[in-house]
């Protein structure tokens, strides 16, 4: 066996003086000088945690000894059995297929319930056949169990990288050799190891097959995920979800075509806008005063809505074909709110060409009944009569991909279906032809860990750990009481003692206000409990400051310096993701982190004692207690009122001068000028402005500088002078220095 799948013995007298023990560890023994690992346990503990061993075994050999059975009777049989029975539906939630054999003396399959029975393997006797033969027995199972385990490409891989073929085409590293040439080289090959460097290769092994032209392993990767996502066509993508977008435009959509986009969308798909000439046409989203972006409006789906857009749009209004090509939707928000799929289906029937989800933050929905009709492709959904169906996925962000891991899944109307040839030309338009084969195996990989059932459990512990944390965090509260002060997690009011709870809790209802984006129609949108959103005192729902507040920015900096690093921050808010690699201890090491601020802030300890890194950096806030310095900060925000400025530009009027592209085409043609922030009202932007956080664009090339959007530039400006370290970042600001000093200009189009 090439990997480290030791044989796992469960047994109560494994280290037992007796000849039951005795009779295992010769069996153990056995298994050993055949070369496989064994592991011995004496009894079960955590069923759910030992069960999740069955990722690292090659196969289980458990007891059942006459002893267990007592005397025969009925409740003695039944507690005997209850510990095995426990385990093993424990296991096979999990895995259908690792080996599971039951070791006894006497009993047979006479004496153990067609339950347990069709779940095993095996029942060896002990003493009828020799060690070594029940060894070979068992070994070969395991082994056979390992060799399924690999999808197809990834299999491929790892025979070719084992092959050790000369290898003559580039990479120039040439299987890692080149790095053992140089000193920093050897430091890189030791820190990667040979295996990674070995299957970096290029299009040229014919055995693993093309990504560019999908063939051999490749193409059979693809089909199995098109299997185990529910799609009709599956596309791996290697670097990222934002080139994902640009293939799925640039296969639909040309200069002049309407399309209909999510206000709030990506910046790759504003860069497919400017790419490919289209007309855009916003679908408006809602907003909280936390700087949560909710749900775009039912009504706004609406057909007619969306004709009413396309006639008030200056540009839109004079296209030749009126029906939007596509209409893409950010499918889930960063802050895990999602949308009825099936409902949006319904609404807009075949008025737009072409559907697009971007689901780069819910690749894990296809595989867990709690996210029914909240997803946009999977086994069973029902198909439109012409529109084609594309949902975009990051397999790294919430799976186990590699970074860059992503994935294009297609849905085929009634009428239609995706043209391949077609739409691999787009695809070669977005690819490297020198694709990282690392990132590949993982798109394989992630793909095959989420086989039914393995998938499910998977989704679920995610699920469950996170509204573990919630509950976690709600304890905290309760215990601290309503004198003291704690930090929330963002959600509905009402959450499960235990277990996961009703899915009904999770989805938006008219009447709800713990949201804060206003009336909500039932049951168009939930929130997707695995993305926590932490507020911190200070701000609430509606706008308005309390006297006292903590920044979430110095909560970052905080937990950063004490080795947790947080995925998004906003003025009162910070975002975490509950993936399948969160564990127990990563949540409540959050929440333990957490309180030791708490007591920081509460001491107001000064900060070259708690964030002495930081302050090293920054030795301006070195003899600066933490709840001066969240005071400092909390009482410009307010000063600013920066909540509703941020809210407010977002929902204000934009208004469009010039087509994306049009615009794009000044810069590219140095037809632009850098203009200082206070002279920007009116002028045309000529780049993406996209303030960090939230990292959506706030204007796209080709529209106007409003007031409101001055003035928060301004804002930006002020604070970041007054605040080293906790500058908010605005992509498309321009930072120069004038006469030693820091001023700001953006590149408009010229008058």
């Amino acid at each position: 066996m090439k990997f480290r799948f030791p044989v796992v013995i469960i047994d109560e007298d494994f280290r037992s003086e007796n000849i039951s023990g005795s009779g295992i560890r010769d069996l153990a023994e056995a298994i050993g000088q055949e070369g496989v690992e064994v592991i011995g346990f004496t009894s079960y503990g955590d069923l759910t945690a030992f069960a999740q061993q069955a990722s690292r075994a090659s196969s289980f050999i458990v007891s059942i000894d006459d002893e267990e059975f007592g005397d025969g009777s009925d409740g003695d049989v039944e507690k005997a059995l209850a510990g095995i029975r426990g385990f093993i539906r424990e296991v096979r939630k999990r895995n259908t297929d690792i080996p599971i054999f039951l070791y006894g003396e006497t009993r047979t399959s006479r004496h153990i319930p067609n339950e347990i029975l069709r779940e095993l393997h095996g029942f060896i006797h002990m003493f009828e056949d020799t060690p070594e033969f029940v060894a070979r027995h068992i070994i070969r199972e395991a082994r056979k169990y390992l060799d399924s385990l690999a999808p197809p490409f990834f299999d491929a891989l790892m025979d070719y990288a084992s092959d050790s073929s000369y290898s003559w085409h580039c990479p120039g590293h040439s299987g890692g050799v080149a790095f053992l040439k140089s000193p920093v080289g050897q430091m890189f090959h030791q820190f990667f190891g040979e295996n990674l460097l070995r299957a970096d290769v290029c299009n040229a092994v014919d055995e693993l097959g093309q990504l560019l032209d999908h063939t051999g392993p490749v193409a059979a990767s693809e089909r199995n995920a098109a299997r185990i996502f529910g799609c009709d066509h599956l596309f791996f993508v290697t670097n990222g979800t934002s080139t994902s977008n640009k293939v799925v435009w640039h296969s639909t959509v040309a200069p002049g075509d309407i399309v209909v986009v999510d206000r709030n969308c990506h910046k790759s798909i504003l860069h497919s806008i400017i790419m490919t000439g289209a007309i855009p046409v916003f679908l408006m989203p809602t907003r909280n005063h936390y700087g949560i972006i909710g749900p775009i409006p039912k009504s706004e789906f609406d057909p007619e809505t969306i004709r009413q857009k396309i006639a008030d749009n200056p540009f839109a209004r004079n296209a030749v074909n009126k029906k939007p090509r596509i209409l893409t939707i950010t499918q889930s928000t960063y802050d895990g709110v999602l949308y009825n799929v099936e409902t949006i289906k319904d609404i807009l029937g075949s008025t737009i060409d072409t559907l697009h989800f971007d689901e780069a933050w819910l690749p894990h929905a296809a595989f867990h009944s709690f996210y029914r009709d909240m997803h946009a492709i999977g086994s069973g959904r029902p198909r439109s009569d012409d529109t084609l169906v594309f949902a975009t996925q990051s397999t790294h962000k919430l799976l186990a991909g590699l970074s860059q891991a992503s994935q294009i899944l297609v849905q085929d109307s009634k009428n239609r279906k995706l043209d391949t040839h077609r739409f691999n030309e787009s695809y070669l338009m977005h690819s490297s032809t020198s694709p990282q084969y690392a990132i590949i195996a993982s798109c394989d990989v992630a793909a095959a860990m989420m086989e039914a059932p393995g998938g499910t459990a998977l989704v679920e512990e995610s699920i469950l750990e996170a509204l573990d944390f919630r509950r976690a965090m709600r304890k905290v509260d309760d215990e601290f009481g309503a004198d003291d002060w704690w930090f929330r997690v963002w959600g509905p009011d009402r959450l499960a003692e235990e277990g996961m709870g009703d899915r009904d809790d999770w989805v938006i209802h008219s009447g709800d206000r713990w949201h804060g984006f206003g009336e909500i129609e039932s049951g168009f949108n939930m929130l997707d409990p695995i993305k926590a959103t932490i507020i911190t005192p200070g701000l609430d729902v509606d706008g308005s400051f309390d006297d006292v507040g903590i920044p979430a920015a110095i909560v970052s900096k905080y937990l950063a310096e004490h080795g947790i690093i947080i995925e998004k921050t906003g003025l009162y808010s910070f975002f975490i993701m509950f993936t399948i690699g969160i564990t127990k201890g990563r949540w409540n090491s959050m929440v333990t982190e957490l309180q030791q601020f708490k007591d920081d802030f509460d001491n107001n300890e000064p900060l070259w004692r708690i964030m002495p890194e930081f302050a090293k950096r920054f030795p301006k806030y070195e003899r600066v207690g933490l709840r001066d310095l969240c005071s400092e900060i909390h009482e410009v925000y307010r000063q600013y009122d920066v909540a509703r400025i941020t809210t407010d530009m977002y929902l204000s009027k934009i208004q469009p001068a010039m087509t994306p592209a049009d615009a794009w085409a000044k810069m590219a043609h140095r037809q632009v000028e850098r203009v200082a922030i206070d002279d920007l009202e009116g002028r045309i932007t000529a780049m993406l402005v996209t303030p960090y956080p939230p990292g959506i664009p706030l204007l796209i090339p080709g529209e106007c500088y409003n007031k409101i959007i001055v003035s928060y530039l301004q804002f930006v400006r002020d604070f970041n002078g007054r605040f080293p370290g906790f500058e908010t970042d605005v992509h498309g600001l321009v930072r120069e220095k004038v006469n030693g000093e820091d001023h700001y200009f953006v590149d408009v189009v010229k008058n």
